[in-house]
C-alpha cells in the first residue's frame, strides 16, 4: 500500500514523499534517497522499493528540496538542504512508529546519506551506491580552471539535466569546501555497504575505496564494468540485489 505523504524541512519547506507498506508492518522501514537532477521516482528508487516490499519491508522515497513535487528552486540546492531533508524524513518515520531505519543513497544521495549517518544515531543501516565523497576533487578533474572560476564570477552555471538544462548557484560548490565525506565517514559506526561500477566516469570509483579504508563497518563492492547509471541490464540488477541482501541480512 502506498501512502503520499508531506513533511517539512527545517526551513518550513515542503517535501514531498511516498511511503510503500506491504502489510502495514512497521519494524523496519528503508529510506531511498535519489540522485541529483532525479527525483523520489528513480529506476533504482522504484525497483528496490518493488523488491523490498516483496519481502514484506516497508521503503519512503522522497523529493529533496528543489526536486520533483518538493518546494523550493532546484538552482538553491546544497548537500546541506537535502542533507536537512533526509534528517526530517528520519524524524517523520520514528514519529510514525517505524523502529529500525534504514538509509540508501545514490549519488548525491549517497552523499547526503554519508552525511546524514554522521549526525543521527537513529539507523540501523546505510547502503551508498556510486556515492559521491569530494566533490571539489570531483570537479578539479573533470572541470578546467576556466570553467570553475566562470561558475564563481557569473554565480551559477546551466546544469545539464538531459533533456533540459537548470541554473545552479554558486553556494552549491561553496559549501562543499567545507564538508568531506571523508571527514564524516569517520564518525560513521553502523554496518555500510558501498557499491561501485569500477567503468565510472561521473564519480570516479577511487573515492569510494578511499571511503571504505576509512569506514569503521564498511564493505566496498565494485561491479566490473559497470557505469555511473548502470545501464547493461546485468549491472542494475546485480546492484539491486546487492542492495537488497545487505538490507535483509541487517533486518535478522
Amino acid at each position: 500500500m502506498e501512502e503520499k505523504v508531506f513533511f517539512f524541512d527545517s526551513n518550513k519547506n515542503r517535501i514531498a514523499g511516498i511511503i510503500s507498506n506491504p502489510n502495514n508492518n512497521k519494524k523496519s522501514i528503508v529510506i531511498l534517497c535519489h540522485g541529483f537532477g532525479s527525483s523520489k521516482n528513480s529506476s533504482t528508487n522504484i525497483e528496490l522499493q518493488r523488491l523490498l516490499n516483496k519481502k514484506n519491508i516497508s521503503t519512503f522515497r522522497f523529493d529533496f528540496y528543489g526536486h520533483g513535487e518538493s518546494e523550493g528552486k532546484f538552482e538553491d540546492i546544497t548537500i546541506l538542504k537535502s542533507t536537512d531533508d533526509t534528517l526530517n524524513a528520519i524524524k517523520l518515520l520514528k514519529e510514525k512508529g517505524y523502529s529500525k531505519i534504514f538509509l540508501v543513497g545514490s549519488s548525491f544521495g549517497g552523499m547526503t546519506a554519508l552525511i546524514t549517518a554522521s549526525k543521527t544515531k537513529d539507523l540501523a543501516a546505510l547502503v551508498l551506491k556510486s556515492p559521491l565523497s569530494d566533490f571539489i576533487e570531483k570537479e578539479k578533474e573533470q572541470k578546467s580552471k576556466e570553467e570553475l572560476e566562470d561558475w564563481k564570477n557569473k554565480g551559477f552555471i546551466m546544469y545539464n539535466l538531459g533533456i533540459e538544462k537548470k541554473r545552479l548557484n554558486y553556494s552549491y560548490y561553496k559549501e562543499y569546501e567545507k564538508i568531506k565525506g571523508y571527514d564524516a565517514a569517520r564518525k560513521i559506526e553502523i554496518p555500510t555497504l558501498i557499491i561501485h561500477g569500477d567503468a565510472d566516469t561521473t564519480v570516479p570509483p577511487k573515492q569510494s575505496i578511499k571511503l571504505a579504508k576509512i569506514l569503521k563497518r564498511g564493505n566496498l563492492e565494485l561491479i566490473k564494468g559497470a557505469d555511473h547509471s548502470y545501464t547493461k541490464k546485468e549491472d542494475f540488477q546485480k546492484m539491486l540485489i546487492l542492495i537488497k541482501d545487505f538490507i535483509i541480512k541487517n533486518i535478522t
